[in-house]
């Protein structure tokens, strides 16, 4: 099986599927899409992802057939379900919830109000794009660290990673960037410091990537 994941580095999206893919020791190859240089509106990739977002998750099967996956909550559900060896979710039916609805609190509650088209019409309207941003990560953070206190072990979800920390960590780095202030939050600072000391969630930082801008 081959995987290629169509990404950029300082996308949020991206960086969560790369951890999980980390997470699990799955090869993938890596294919640049620069957001910046509107790569996603080409037309070979809006054929692969009509929404012009990425990630997107190219799986070809060793019998040639080819799957294209796209949003990337669904995609980390896929690679749980395919490759179920070091799970990123839990056995029980409530802690799955409670891993889901973490997730949720950044993947619709804060993650749609910071991305780049987003910003760019916040910016074109003469809004301070920092101060809006900030509006929405504060209290969607603050929602997340009150949820953690009834799930939290090492991790966002007891003592193992999970989809929560896959999204968690990339959200932190995108709130550093517009200036919220992160240290409101020690429990998420915490829990980010024991991902971060992991090999795979350092493979899959931004900076490492081939596309980062240093």
């Amino acid at each position: 099986m081959k995987l290629v994941l169509h990404n950029y580095w300082r996308s949020s999206a991206s960086h969560r599927v790369r951890i999980a893919l980390e997470v699990k020791q799955l090869a993938f190859e890596y294919a640049i899409i620069n957001i910046l240089q509107r790569d996603q509106f080409s037309e070979l990739y809006r054929a692969m992802n009509p929404m012009s977002q990425v990630p997107t998750l190219v799986v070809t099967e060793d019998s040639g057939t080819t799957h294209t996956l796209t949003q990337s909550l669904p995609i980390l559900e896929f690679l749980d379900e395919r490759f179920p060896t070091t799970p990123l979710l839990p056995k029980d039916p409530f802690r799955r919830h409670q891993v889901r609805a973490l997730c949720e609190v950044i993947n619709s509650g804060i993650q749609p109000l910071q991305n780049l088209a987003v910003i760019k019409a916040i910016k074109a309207l003469g809004h301070d794009t920092n101060a809006w941003s900030q509006s929405y990560i504060t209290p969607g953070l603050a929602a997340f660290e009150q949820a953690v206190e009834s799930s939290a072990g090492l991790f966002c979800a007891g003592d193992a990673v999970t989809f929560a920390d896959c999204f968690l960590v990339p959200q932190l780095a995108s709130s550093r960037r517009f200036g919220v202030e992160v240290e409101r939050f020690p429990r998420l600072l915490e829990i980010e410091a024991r991902c971060l000391a992991l090999p795979a969630f350092q493979r899959a930082a931004p900076d490492q990537q081939p596309d980062a801008v240093k």
